[in-house]
């Protein structure tokens, strides 16, 4: 029996063999029926996909051209970044565009609605998949239409300041007055407070100075005021100001306000020299301008009340029934 069985599976296994080449030339013969019936339906749809791509090229060329149109309008209005933003805009919505009807021209059975219907639902779901991107492009655009500020302006955001190079799609370029460039996300800077530094052609500095407590307050004010109003840059009007601010444990505080142009240059280098006119009118004037005072009472804790918070006078002037005595004199007295 199992020489029998061996013989049996030797005999299909030789039928195999000579039934493949059969199989494999079905197998190719079908496969070259695909090809020929694709390349049928290519050239049957050459002049379709031929028009299709026409249409492509013809609006993507017309988007281009209202893009450059865009552009071109805008740059004249000084408004560079804007035009790049909606010309963009423009020129991929008509290629879009373009595509859509390409796609009807290829499947002449596909319709507009079917096309409609699928871009809403891609839509959706490539506005999930690309969350980010799209919010950083839509607060660029709203921050180019409305100008809360523009290119060389110079804002604080958050922890970063300097003067804005470009406003790109995606995010803002900001060059620190420390030589540095930060990359800041659109949505970032729509969403949360910006200090504009030159929104105003004019920006108020100010500064403290403390002076004795023996001082004539008066005349310290007048000669801060002539000091700092002679100094290059700062301006006339509004005028400069010394106001006494605060009576601190060691000295009379003085805040002086001065106005200089907006720039961050401008505002730091007359501030410098305001500085330094202030000492000097000072020390002409001979007004005091005292270091902090510090008064320390020692007190070693060996007198007849130690202990009672009641009489104890640590350090403080002695009660109004006479002076405590020392700890030892106490015991003695008793003994």
């Amino acid at each position: 029996m199992p020489v029998q069985r061996l013989m049996a599976a030797q005999e299909e296994s030789k039928e195999a063999i000579k039934e493949l080449p059969k199989q494999v030339d079905r197998s190719l013969g079908t496969a070259l029926d695909k090809v020929d019936s694709w390349i049928a339906d290519g050239v049957q749809h050459f002049p379709n996909i031929l028009a299709a791509l026409l249409v492509i090229l013809l609006f993507y060329l017309l988007g281009v051209f209202f893009a450059y149109l865009a552009q071109r309008h805008l740059t004249r209005r000084k408004r560079e970044n804007l035009g790049e933003v909606l010309g963009g805009l423009v020129k991929w919505v008509l290629f879009g565009i373009g595509c859509l009807l390409a796609a009807t021209i290829v499947m002449p059975t596909l319709k507009p609605g079917d096309l409609v219907a699928g871009l809403g639902i891609g839509s959706v779901a490539f506005g999930f998949a690309f969350k980010d991107i799209l919010q950083n492009w839509l607060a660029g655009l709203l921050i180019l239409l409305k100008e809360p500020f523009h290119v060389n302006d110079q804002i604080r955001v958050g922890e970063y300041e300097g003067t804005v190079k470009k406003i790109e799609n995606r995010a803002t370029l900001i060059r620190t007055f420390d030589g540095q460039r930060v990359v800041i996300p659109n949505s970032d800077i729509y969403t949360t407070a910006v200090v504009v530094k030159t929104a105003h052609p004019l920006r108020r500095s100010e500064y403290d100075v403390g002076i004795g407590y023996g001082d004539d307050i008066d005349r310290a004010c007048e000669v801060l005021e002539g000091a700092v109003r002679k100094v290059d840059g700062v301006q006339n009007k509004p005028p400069v100001e010394a106001l006494p601010w605060e009576l601190a444990a060691s000295w009379v505080t003085i805040r002086v306000r001065w106005w200089t142009k907006s720039r961050q240059t401008d505002a730091n280098h007359i501030g410098s020299a305001v500085v330094r006119a202030i000492k000097l009118a000072l020390d002409e004037a001979h007004i005091d301008m005292p270091f902090e005072t510090c008064v320390q009472l020692l007190h070693d804790q060996t007198e007849e009340d130690d202990g009672d918070r009641g009489r104890q006078r640590e350090g403080w002037p002695a009660p109004a029934e006479g002076s405590t005595k020392p700890r030892w004199k106490a015991r003695t007295d008793r003994q």
